[in-house]
């Protein structure tokens, strides 16, 4: 056995580790074929790969210092991110150029540490290793020869990279390329150094890691031992204080940083260009959008640096907001478990070449977004809102990329190697003379390119869209000031710099503009931080209604959806911790920034306006950034040499030495001015965090506390890549299955409160508010936590939707058991009988019928989609609990899909789950029939008549029309004698009314109709449309055809929970009862009195004007207020028929139409003197208006009775604003003293006055009248 003792160093400002990759167990060949080697190669390793293409376990060699106490080393985690694939093997026929990466480690509190790698190649000078790496070949080749014999195609990865896919592999090639021979080639092996910093300063790390490996691979030996170098930037660089810029020695030449300040954006080292040139920025823009509604994100590509910058990058761009959840931008090979989290999470994914997309099997694809940054690539999850002023906001951003020169579509050869190809391109046009001598510096890639097709494009592009594109005059102004200061970095990177603070101001200045009145929305309640700490489950910090009820139109989709987002509820937090304790530094800069605005923006209302608004500190950013990077502001000490033991820091040229750990374990003593400022500043770092770890409660109970009150919708803390023991991962499923849990209950609840309104709000939960987008935002994310459930702990992933493929693998065996087919149990609505026998027959409740349902809907092309409107439907019907429990029942079908650890195998959670789910049956929701508005529905009516008093059979032709919120069915005949009919139209929505009538043909042509019941057969609602009244000439008030009011009727088990609670029932239609009170049967019931009818009268006008005054989206239905039992109509009756002399003269009933028709006849024959001029003008206007309604109503092609036709003029006179002026008219008419009573209310005239301007309050409202209520009627 032998050790490879190569080596790879790391440091943090504080800590310099010094690392080695290993290869950690070696055992010569066992002669009977089987290497041992093989077990230690990397988890998962494909062992048809050759051993030069495996990869084998890494080992940390050395770090130094050892350990600081406020940041210790966590040797696995470290280990593992700088090598993620682990240790490698190359020959001199491969490419060992260095690679440089970094990486983040977020520890359990939120804290962040990053990495900078250089891994590079050392010649393996164990002549044992070698000897291994051979025998390892000889096995291989051995085992895949005969196999390669049988098959044309060689699809082994493990030929040497210059072998051509095309070439014909003889075996005499094969053992030449595939093959390593010990006295040919030279073995190496990787090694990595590694600097571990408190903040990104990338740029710096990666130039001074450079330095450091060419100190090693060059000829000469550097000027100093490496350990002054790394003595120095470990001990002797402090770190530069905020706004303040920094030079420090590497090996050959100094190294810039610098650092914003206090005031500005915070540290961002990331190069954004890369970011925008890697994805196009209508890409990025998509996925920031999907990170900031806190989706999966995973990032897919095949070098770790483009994981990093493009995870870093966009996370820099969320500020103010910060992302709260699972945060792995290298995710190791080991690791791949966590892909399985049913919580939000960015993560980063190496690629293999040549993997295809579709091979990669991911646990859960209904809610990721999937980033193929290689291709230029990205898949969305459905349902996704767009980013508010997303054209505006690209064209911004477009105009800013262009100035420096780069595509917003991005480009697919921004690597390295392109860039090296772009630098010396421009090395040859200046030394070629044909440049007019300018230095390679100062050319402008822009203007290199002004020919090229893809610029012209841009130009042409540029000029369409208005975007006025400057000569790029960077350059320029810099080499004027050179003459005065010399620029102290590359020109390159201070465009970077300048470009990467630029794009980002764009971005925080969106941030401003939406969030620029937040702060009066924050609801601050608690009295201390102890008992806000207690209680942060229960409280309510944020007015979300209002906010939204503030906001532009446009923004609501995304808004809604945001303010939910757990980054959203922790910017909250720190808001009202804020006054108890230091603000955070991202909130304070926040905050000064909307100060500004307000500054700015003295009238208030042009914060809530869409119009939008561009930067305006892009200018001064940039400026502050050049200013720094042009004269430093402090100096570190010069590396220098140590007090190190003789023949020590010996030079060997290519392989980095063994370090010695003495002079690096330890800094020198507080002896200059920078360590005693950064041992200061720690001092202070301390002294802050003992004082908040004590503020009002200790520090467990404060944490405890702050994990429970910040983890909401945060179901796991940062995953430990250190510790991979079953038992942790146990351990972290379990917390899963908690959080999921929770996280359920929180959704429930929250649904519940919203839609409970007023109710919840004595109970005490707040605010009682819910737009319908509101309602839409929370179902879409219950419909996000069932595919997270659903994805815990899958066996084997079939379908981008775990619930949908659960689903169909229940179906596909219910549908096999044919016995069992016919008992899907449970009865829907209980069967409604009337008097007549007649009645709907029962609605199957069957799980299985509602997939078919789903499965029949054409407009639904995606599993993910189908799933999503099937919890949909579930939940309409109130079946959402029931039918998730039903799928559950089957056991073997659960154990088959799902491990021990899943959710849905945990037997106690998953039972709370749907008694959490069954919670939702207490209200109602219509999410399936208002998203789903083009769908075909089939629809079931029945009529019921009184058959006590009406003919057994009619002998006419009758007819109904069905009418809802989104539509009607239009007129449809009905069989003769047949009382039940089924038909299919596009979805109504909410249904509203039926007009049913018919044609008066044959003797037996009267009908007494009790009333119509109608049901949607995939939602199962039935509505009632109540009648009570003759159809039929002579009869009655004469009418063919009626309007009735529909009522949503309750199934039994809703009956129940509302008689347990308090929400009012739902306004019904006119009853039986009174339609007959007030026709031929008045004297059956009692009258209502003078005061009763003067209430109605006040209290069907206040629901009219409430109406108009909720939010749109919350109004219920107009016709209801206007024609239902308590509405308008009604109420105006009452008023009508008090003091009316109803008694029948000759056998013939008399109606308030005959008073009405009385009235118009005396209008239309009458001149009436007045004393006042302009008195007869309106009242002349106003009798002809009266006359001209009437006569229209009358003249309709419409078989309406009377009754019908005092609805047809109410609704008409309310809608034209016409009822104040017609009431004092008619009660001023003779016809009133011989058809009324003395003590009619219409003769009093202090009660029509009172009448009068009670009506006149609905006359600023728009009234918009259901087609049914006024067909025909032209006015």
């Amino acid at each position: 056995m032998t050790v490879s003792q190569t080596l790879l160093v790391f440091e943090d400002l504080d800590s310099f580790d010094k690392y080695s990759s290993v290869l950690y167990q070696w055992l010569e060949a066992d002669r009977h074929g089987k290497s041992q080697g093989a077990a230690n190669t990397t988890s998962g390793e494909n062992f048809d790969q050759s051993p030069l293409r495996r990869t084998f376990k890494s080992k940390v060699l050395a770090h130094y210092p050892q350990n600081i106490e406020w940041n210790p080393f966590d040797q696995d985690a470290v280990n593992m991110l700088c090598m993620p694939k682990g240790l490698s093997f190359r020959t001199q026929t491969d490419n060992k150029d260095p690679q440089f990466h970094s990486f983040i480690i977020t520890r359990e509190d939120g804290s962040r540490t990053y990495g900078f790698v250089l891994t590079f190649y050392e010649e393996v000078t164990s002549k044992q290793i070698c000897t291994a790496m051979q025998t390892l070949y000889q096995m291989h080749n051995a085992e895949h020869y005969s196999s390669l014999y049988a098959s044309s195609s060689c699809s082994m990865d493990s030929l040497a990279s210059s072998i051509d896919e095309g070439d014909t592999t003889s075996l005499l090639k094969l053992q030449r390329y595939n093959s390593y021979d010990i006295s040919r080639d030279t073995l190496y092996v990787s090694k990595s150094i590694c600097l571990i910093t408190p903040l990104p300063f990338m740029q710096a790390c990666k130039k001074f890691l450079i330095q450091l490996y060419k100190a090693v691979t060059s000829q000469q030996p550097p000027p100093l031992p490496l350990e002054s170098y790394i003595h120095n930037i470990l001990y002797e660089v402090p770190l530069p204080p905020p706004g303040r810029s920094l030079k420090f020695y590497g090996v050959y030449e100094p190294v810039i940083c610098q650092r914003p300040g206090p005031s500005e954006l915070p540290l961002s080292d990331y190069p954004l260009r890369e970011v925008f040139e890697l994805l196009g920025l209508e890409n990025l823009v998509q996925v920031f959008t999907c990170v900031l509604l806190e989706m999966q994100i995973l990032l897919y590509s095949q070098d770790y640096q483009r994981l990093m910058t493009v995870a870093e990058g966009i996370t820099t761009l969320l500020f103010p907001f910060q992302w709260q959840h699972v945060y792995v931008p290298i995710l190791p090979a080991s690791l791949l478990h966590f892909l399985d989290a049913p919580v939000p999470y960015l993560m980063g994914l190496q690629s293999k070449e040549g993997t295809d997309r579709s091979k990669l099997e991911l646990p859960q694809e209904a809610n990721l977004c999937f980033v193929d940054i290689d291709n230029h690539f990205i898949e969305l999850p459905e349902e996704f809102p767009q980013f508010p002023n997303k054209v505006d906001f690209i064209q911004e951003l477009s105009e800013i990329l262009l100035q420096f020169g780069i595509p917003p579509e991005g480009s697919l050869h921004c690597s390295e190697s392109a860039t090296k190809l772009k630098n010396l391109v421009l090395k040859d046009l200046v030394n070629d003379k044909k440049n007019g001598n300018v230095s390679a510096n100062n050319i402008s890639m822009y203007e290199l390119l002004k020919g090229n097709e893809t610029i012209a494009r841009l130009q042409a592009l540029a000029k369409r869209t208005g975007v006025t594109m400057e000569k790029m005059d960077l350059s320029a102004s810099l080499s004027e000031k050179e003459k005065d200061l010399k620029l102290q970095c590359e020109e390159a990177e201070l465009r970077d710099y300048q470009l990467n603070v630029q794009l980002r101001e764009v971005f925080a200045n969106r941030f401003t503009q939406m969030f620029a009145d937040y702060e009066a929305f924050v609801i601050q309640t608690a009295q201390d931080m102890e008992s806000w700490l207690t209680n942060r489950e229960q409280m309510q910090n944020f007015d979300k209604a209002s906010f939204l009820s503030d906001q532009p139109e446009p923004y609501l989709p995304f808004l809604s959806r945001f303010i939910e987002t757990q980054m959203f509820a922790t910017f909250i937090d720190n808001k009202i911790m804020s006054q108890w304790e230091e603000k955070d530094p991202l909130l304070r800069v926040f905050d000064s920034r909307i100060e500004k605005i307000r500054l700015y923006n003295v009238r208030a209302p042009t914060l809530r306006t869409s119009i939008y608004q561009k930067c305006s500190t892009l200018k001064e950013a940039a400026q502050s950034i050049e200013q720094r990077l042009m004269k430093m502001d402090h100096t570190a000490i010069h590396p220098h040499l140590l007090d190190m033991k003789i023949g020590q820091g010996k030079y060997e040229q290519g392989f980095f030495p063994k370090l010695q750990s003495d002079v690096l374990a330890t800094g020198p003593a507080n002896n200059n001015r920078w360590v005693s400022r950064s041992a200061t500043a720690q001092r202070r770092k301390d002294r802050l965090r003992q004082h908040s770890e004590h503020v009002g409660l200790d520090n467990d109970l404060r944490e405890k506390y702050m994990q429970e009150a910040r983890s909401l919708g945060k179901n796991l803390r940062q995953p430990k890549l250190s510790d991979l023991s079953p038992a942790v991962i146990a351990q972290t499923n379990w917390k899963f299955v908690e959080g999921l849990l929770k996280e359920c209950r929180m959704k429930t609840k929250r649904m519940l409160v919203e839609k409970m309104g007023h109710e919840a709000v004595e109970l005490g939960h707040g605010e009682a508010n819910i737009t319908g987008l509101e309602e839409n935002t929370l179902i879409a994310s219950l419909c996000d936590l069932l595919e997270r459930i659903w994805s815990h702990g899958l066996q084997v992933k079939q379908g981008k939707s775990a619930l949908w493929s659960h689903l169909i693998q229940f179906q596909d065996r219910e549908e096999k058991q044919e016995h069992l087919a016919e008992s899907p149990v449970a009865l829907g609505p209980e069967r409604r009988k009337s008097d007549s026998g007649v009645m709907l027959p029962t609605l199957r409740v069957s799980l299985i019928q509602d997939m078919r349902h789903i499965q029949n809907m054409s407009e639904i092309k995606t599993d993910v989609g189908r799933a999503r409107a099937w919890i949909r439907l579930s939940l309409e019907k109130k079946l959402l609990s029931q039918h998730l429990k039903q799928l559950l029942s089957n056991q073997l079908l659960t154990k088959k899909l799902y491990k021990r650890y899943a959710f849905l195998r945990c037997e106690e959670e998953r039972e709370q789950f749907l008694y959490h789910l069954l919670s939702l049956n207490a209200v109602d929701y219509f999410c399936f029939t208002s998203v789903f508005t083009t769908i075909m529905i089939p629809y079931r009516s029945v009529i019921i008549p009184i058959k006590k008093l009406s003919n057994a059979i009619i002998t006419s032709n009758p007819w109904i029309c069905v009418s809802g919120e989104l539509g009607d069915t239009g007129v449809m005949q009905i069989p003769k004698n047949l009382l039940e009919m089924t038909f299919e139209c596009q979805n109504l929505g909410k249904l509203t009314t039926v007009q049913i009538g018919h044609d008066n043909s044959g003797l037996l042509a009267k009908w007494l109709v009790d009333c119509v019941m109608v049901r949607n057969e995939i939602t199962g609602h039935t509505y009632r449309f109540p009648c009570g009244r003759w159809l039929g000439k002579g009869i009655d008030d004469g009418s063919l055809e009626r309007i009735l009011i529909g009522e949503l009727m309750t199934s039994a088990a809703d009956e129940d929970l509302v008689k347990q609670c308090r929400t009012p029932p739902q306004q019904k239609s006119p009853t039986m009862a009174r339609r007959l009170s007030i026709t031929s049967l008045t004297g059956k019931t009692t009258k209502p009195n003078a005061g009763q009818i003067q209430e109605g009268i006040g209290e069907a006008v206040n629901n009219i004007v409430k109406h108009f005054h909720k939010p749109e989206k919350e109004r219920g239905s107009l016709t209801v207020l206007l024609c239902g039992e308590s509405g308008l109509v009604a109420a105006l009756e009452q008023v009508f028929h008090h003091g009316f002399k109803s008694a029948r003269i000759f056998h013939k009933n008399v109606f308030i139409w005959d008073f009405i028709e009385r009235a118009v006849a005396y209008f239309e024959t009458t001149d009436q003197i007045l004393d006042n001029e302009d008195d007869v003008l309106i009242q002349k206007s106003s009798c002809k208006t009266f006359c001209h309604y009437v006569n229209a109503i009358n003249t309709a092609p419409r078989n309406i009775g009377k009754d019908g036709k005092f609805q047809i003029l109410v609704c008409l006179g309310t809608r034209d604003r016409l009822l104040p002026q017609w009431i004092p008219l008619l009660a001023e008419c003779p016809a009133i003293t011989r058809m009324y009573e003395e003590s009619a209310l219409l003769r009093d005239r202090m009660t029509v006055n009172s009448l009068i301007r009670i009506l006149q309050t609905i006359q600023d409202f728009t009234i918009v009248l259901e087609g049914s209520l006024i067909k025909g009627v032209d006015v």
